[in-house]
């Protein structure tokens, strides 16, 4: 699990120290958590149970429970956002065809045809330039030459390497979540299954591959119309209250592909 990461770190001029100082801070984020109540654990419990020195807990601790992390949360509700427009302008039928492609959409314009009613369908309260400006520079959407938008694809990336890192961390996290939890033998346990094979045709994988791209994000774009037929789904973080317990899922799909002899 470490090797991929670390090859990614190195390619990227991150060293050893910067990752050993990242991981001081996160056992102290995983200790905190563990404990019911975190204010009345001392330095000395925590200590124990990370293997860091007290003078160094104390450190880590006050910069863990500032307010540190309210930069990178405004960057995700942006994201989010982002990325419920396009999850309801290609799963919705209301803004479909009748072949069942996303529909081109006036700036502003009649109800039901515009981006307007996409936004307030997708539940953004934000400016419609202000999304179409976001969605262009990630280049999911383009204006066409009679004014209308259409989607260019059925998912959203963000446009700005923070963002992918954070993008990123969110799904590779939550599938290491997903994975440890069934190791720990939970009921139910989570999808985490993959297709492989150690020895495949180069021709024909690069012949497949096209398939397998489609094959992926239609089972993507068919979960994600499914879980928002009800109107009970939102990418909201923190989202308005309801009468029932809320949860949080994430549902992926991988693919990769090296050498024969490059084993895993």
């Amino acid at each position: 699990m470490l090797r991929p990461m670390v090859a990614a770190l190195m390619n990227r001029g991150i060293g050893y120290i910067a990752l050993r100082d990242l991981l001081k801070r996160v056992y102290i984020e995983e200790a905190l958590r563990r404990h019911a109540d975190a204010a009345q654990t001392t330095d000395s419990a925590l200590s124990l149970v990370t293997g860091i020195n007290r003078r160094e807990v104390k450190r880590l601790r006050a910069e863990v429970q500032s307010p540190a992390l309210e930069h990178e949360t405004g960057i995700m509700t942006g994201v989010n956002m982002a990325a419920r427009v396009v999850a309801t302008w290609s799963a919705s039928p209301d803004f479909r065809d009748v072949t069942g492609a996303p529909r081109t959409l006036a700036v502003h314009g009649a109800e039901g045809e515009d981006f307007d009613t996409l936004l307030r369908a997708a539940k953004v309260d934000v400016r419609a330039r202000t999304v179409m400006s976001e969605l262009e520079r990630a280049g999911v959407v383009e204006i066409q030459q009679d004014g209308r938008l259409r989607l260019l694809r059925a998912s959203y990336t963000p446009a700005e390497p923070e963002e992918k890192m954070l993008f990123l961390a969110a799904n590779v996290g939550d599938h290491l979540r997903a994975a440890f939890s069934n190791i720990e033998c939970t009921t139910p346990s989570f999808i985490e299954r993959a297709l492989f094979h150690n020895s495949i045709s180069a021709s024909w994988l690069e012949a497949m591959r096209p398939h397998l791209r489609r094959m992926a994000e239609q089972f993507l774009r068919d979960a994600n119309e499914a879980l928002l037929k009800e109107s009970v789904a939102g990418t909201d973080a923190f989202p308005i209250a309801h009468s029932e317990a809320q949860k949080r899922m994430r549902l992926g799909v991988y693919y990769y592909e090296t050498d024969a002899d490059d084993a895993p």
